[in-house]
């Protein structure tokens, strides 16, 4: 049986969602969570590989079972269904920076990666100081102009190829992506966010877009020069990618 479940996380002591042979990952402690629970080795898929730092307010990812979930002792006359109770358990011994919301059986064939049809990141960056927002948005010296940046963002849903925000030497076997939407959206006087839906997204691809968008926003790259950066496909005529705690995973549409 296979069950994909709904969870967050604050990327911060991470080095991203994927586990790595040199450091923690949510990926490795959410595995050895509902091992642990389970009482048997059990594979967690994600939707995505998150990078070191990055934060999630929703990551699904899915793990296989062959019996079905054991069920919660009767209490009070009302028993909690299998995986509800699987979710309690599993938020009461998970870290305090990961967080299951709903765990939930699916299809056989559904896969939280490749069952996809959509996924949408947020970038924040702020103006002013902030000892609360340091560790969720990049701060900005200079406020740089949205209004250019928004025109910049609307061109590329007319773009495929998006090797020049693709860090290098990765395993993907395309950099073709289609963005549905790009736009900056202010918050408040002081905080922006930067929102992109694709049904797919290279490594690295959103820090590197936001970068180089910064660019347009600053003056030193027109708007036909970031046409030029998209239709060069090279990594270096791009801008440099942005800190990674300003990156929240967002959604995921199935």
């Amino acid at each position: 049986m296979r069950y994909f479940i709904d969870l967050s996380f604050d990327g911060t002591a991470y080095h991203g969602w994927q586990v790595q042979p040199n450091g923690e990952s949510v990926q490795g402690v959410l595995q050895r969570a509902l091992s642990t629970l389970l009482q048997q080795e059990t594979a967690i898929t994600g939707a995505g590989r998150t990078d070191a730092g990055v934060h999630a307010r929703l990551m699904v990812a899915h793990f296989d079972v062959q019996a079905p979930l054991p069920l919660p002792p009767v209490r009070g006359g009302q028993q909690q269904s299998a995986e509800d109770y699987l979710c309690f358990r599993l938020n009461g011994i998970l870290p305090y920076d990961i967080a299951v919301q709903r765990i939930y059986a699916v299809a056989d064939d559904a896969h939280a990666r490749f069952s996809a049809v959509a996924r949408t990141y947020h970038y924040y960056v702020h103006t002013c100081k902030s000892p609360f927002l340091r560790n969720y948005s990049w701060r900005l010296v200079r406020t740089p102009d949205f209004a250019a940046m928004n025109r910049a963002a609307a061109l590329l849903p007319e773009y495929l190829d998006f090797t020049s925000f693709s860090k290098l030497n990765t395993d993907t076997k395309t950099n073709i992506c289609h963005v549905s939407s790009a736009r900056w959206v202010q918050l408040n006087a002081d905080e922006w966010r930067f929102e992109i839906t694709a049904d797919r997204f290279l490594r690295n691809m959103v820090r590197a877009i936001v970068g180089t968008l910064m660019e347009v926003g600053r003056g030193t790259l027109t708007l036909d020069g970031f046409r030029q950066v998209i239709e060069k496909k090279d990594r270096s005529v791009a801008g440099d990618s942005v800190p990674a705690r300003g990156l929240f995973l967002v959604n995921v549409e199935y």
